[in-house]
């Protein structure tokens, strides 16, 4: 199980776009779930100086296997040429709650 399950942190330019980049992960059964939290307020370093947005964050429950597939899917609809895409380990989880990841997510690919 250890590292088996992730969430990945996107950040988006506003509200719709997450729920458009959210809305086709889940369709896709890419993600069980997707948080969106809007209002964000980002400072960043971009093209040497400092820089702020209002931006969204979708916090997105999945497992590891499909996380390329995630990041190919993000990057056809998103808007950055640089898009946030991280994602962190999951080290413990309830396992009914880990068990409807696997149940919500497209079934592992056959080596």
């Amino acid at each position: 199980m250890a590292n088996m399950y992730i969430v990945i942190f996107i950040t988006a330019k506003d509200k719709e776009e997450a729920q458009k980049i959210g809305q086709h992960l889940v369709s896709q059964k890419l993600a069980a779930c997707v948080n969106i939290v809007s209002g964000i307020d980002s400072i960043f370093w971009w093209e040497n100086k400092v820089d702020t947005a209002q931006e969204a964050l979708l916090i997105v429950k999945s497992r590891r296997n499909v996380f390329n597939d995630i990041v190919k899917a993000v990057r056809s609809i998103h808007s950055y040429s640089v898009p946030e895409i991280i994602a962190f380990p999951i080290q413990f989880g309830l396992k009914d709650y880990l068990k409807w990841i696997d149940d919500s997510v497209k079934p592992r690919r056959k080596k």
